[in-house]
């Protein structure tokens, strides 16, 4: 209870909606759904005349599904906490919504959707435990074929922003919240966000039965130099965006970037 508390304090002040309607959010947003169009496609290869169902796991209030939806997509959306919710439920747009946790989504039938997005519930699960029930949930409800695209935080994002860019590099070595190879060590007691290597996220996929297709990042760099992004022309802008579409699956910027989204697909 304490830790959902600390998650509806935090998303009741933190306005995800505006977030991607920023520049850096608009790459993450435009990038994110530009590889979701593309993997739909590739499903409806294999599906001819198949109305694709979605579903949005975590969906904040709404953004990628609202977007999918008005895209003719069958969607359904699970969110946490009360607060997005709600916002996302008076949005009285064409998606189903379900208020409930990544690791229990008991009211969804198996093999339901045809592809599945969980682009919040990893940034607040610390332990492995924890992030395999997310998966395997996410698998269950997810058809035979079917993409599951999973986001996550990147350690070295927070090393770079929170320890030296503002500055906390000693105390968080000092008290033990980072370690010698500087990998942030967070627990779901004390905090609000976790934050993974690629390696990490390797590991948890080998223990599942699911089959890793790839990976790619949404934002890349954009989130360490918002303000030069702010600076820019829109068709400056543009070609940034058009820049990170084309780089955003070169496996030596992944673990750069502020996310990545890793795609998995069931087998």
């Amino acid at each position: 209870m304490a830790k959902l508390s600390q998650l509806e304090k935090y998303y009741g002040k933190f306005h995800e909606e505006n977030r991607l309607g920023t520049r850096h959010g608009r790459v993450e947003f435009e990038v994110s759904m530009s590889k979701i169009l593309e993997f739909i496609e590739q499903i409806r290869e294999n599906r001819e005349n198949h109305q694709i169902r979605i579903l949005d796991v975590g969906a904040g209030t709404g953004r990628y599904s609202v977007a999918l939806s008005h895209k003719g997509f069958d969607v359904t959306a699970v969110e946490l906490t009360k607060h997005n919710f709600e916002i996302l439920r008076a949005k009285h747009e064409k998606v189903k919504c379900w208020q409930g946790d990544a690791q229990n989504l008991h009211f969804l039938e198996n093999r339901t959707f045809d592809l599945t997005l969980v682009f919040g519930p990893m940034y607040h699960l610390h332990t492995q435990k924890e992030r395999l029930c997310a998966l395997n949930e996410a698998e269950r409800v997810t058809k035979s074929g079917g993409f599951i695209l999973v986001a996550y935080v990147m350690n070295d994002y927070a090393i770079l922003t929170y320890c030296f860019r503002e500055k906390h590099i000693l105390e968080s070595l000092k008290n033990g919240t980072i370690s010698e190879d500087f990998h942030a060590l967070t627990t779901k007691e004390n905090d609000l966000f976790s934050y993974v290597r690629l390696e990490d996220v390797e590991n948890l996929d080998a223990k599942t039965n699911l089959k890793r297709f790839g990976a790619f990042a949404p934002d890349g760099a954009a989130d360490y130099f918002r303000k030069e992004l702010n600076a820019l022309s829109e068709e400056e802008f543009e070609q940034f965006v058009r820049y990170q579409k084309t780089i955003c699956e070169r496996k030596e910027l992944l673990g750069a970037s502020s996310h990545i989204v890793d795609v998995l697909r069931v087998k």
